[in-house]
């Protein structure tokens, strides 16, 4: 796989992970609409750079994984019954729920790029969530762990998790409006994406069998 295809497809699934309103991108889009596109852009960089670093340690530690096979058939196992209940909740169980408040008081630039640094750094989710997929992703032959293909990767991941804070920013009006339809919408596009990657994780599994 070429590394253009590979750096769009980590831009994909970092920015369709991202998707329902959460702590990042709402704030992000609170700090543009009360203080002006540009700290909102800079709490944006912030967050992003973050995400790329915590995307550099998933996938140096898939790149581990990838040569302890007895490990990853474990770590497969785990992350197909973790995206079964994750669809299932997504899908069956979850409901609207109000993204929490933030304090938006006057700050500088820089206080706002600290601020994105400091509230992505606290999410962990990121981790274990891209070390599955680059381990997925070299599995299907698509991620050569070396210094190309990772940094290709981290860089796609880090302008897909930046691309979604900045589409809030933009649409944060209409996102803002439509907030418990769109929330029930995006409950079951991530439900549906954790469904076909739980399905893709068992088709793995049986034939490793």
């Amino acid at each position: 796989m070429s590394l253009t295809l590979l750096f769009f497809i980590a831009m994909a699934v970092s920015f369709t992970s991202a998707i329902p309103p959460g702590l990042l991108n709402m704030t992000a889009a609170k700090i543009s609409l009360k203080e002006g596109y540009n700290r909102g852009i800079m709490f944006s960089i912030g967050a992003a750079f973050i995400f790329a670093i915590q995307t550099l340690i998933a996938t140096v530690f898939a790149r581990y994984l990838s040569k302890h096979p007895d490990v990853i058939d474990a770590l497969q196992r785990v992350a197909f019954v973790i995206f079964v209940l994750i669809s299932i909740y997504y899908l069956l169980i979850a409901k609207k729920q109000n993204a929490p408040e933030t304090d938006l008081e006057s700050k500088s630039k820089s206080s706002r790029l600290f601020q994105g640094m400091f509230l992505s750094s606290i999410n962990m989710f990121p981790i274990p969530f891209q070390a599955y997929m680059t381990i997925t992703f070299a599995s299907f032959g698509w991620l050569n762990f070396d210094q190309s293909g990772i940094t290709t990767y981290v860089a796609g991941a880090a302008m897909g998790s930046f691309v979604n804070l900045y589409v809030y920013i933009f649409f944060f009006d209409k996102i803002n409006s439509k907030r418990e339809t769109s929330q029930k919408t995006m409950n079951y596009i991530i439900g549906t994406i954790t469904g076909v990657i739980a399905i893709i994780t068992l088709i793995s599994i049986i034939k490793e069998m």
